[in-house]
């Protein structure tokens, strides 16, 4: 899985990626066709933002998270990705 980290109004630190890294890797163990995925933080005078794209076999799964707090901000984005993965897993089990 490729990770694309790009940082608006923010520095990308090592530690921001690091965590950002730890935290897909937990998506991955749900859902193992991650082509790649493409990830923003972004600050808005006191709002941290995050959002993601993940790209999928076949398709592609958006959400977005906003926090004062801009590691918290990661967590809730990721726990509305892997709602996400989840229920497109369950979709393609279906057919």
């Amino acid at each position: 899985m490729q990770i694309n980290l790009t940082g608006h109004h923010v520095e990308i630190t090592d530690s921001l990626r690091t965590y950002v890294d730890s935290k897909f890797t937990k998506l991955e163990r749900h859902f193992d066709h991650i082509n790649n995925v493409h990830v923003i933080l972004n600050v808005e005078k006191l709002n941290q933002k995050a959002e993601a794209t993940l790209h999928l076999n076949g398709t592609e799964v958006f959400a977005t998270s906003e926090h004062t707090d801009m590691y918290a901000a990661i967590d809730s984005l990721i726990d509305k990705l892997d709602r996400q993965v989840l229920k497109h897993k369950e979709k393609m089990k279906r057919h």
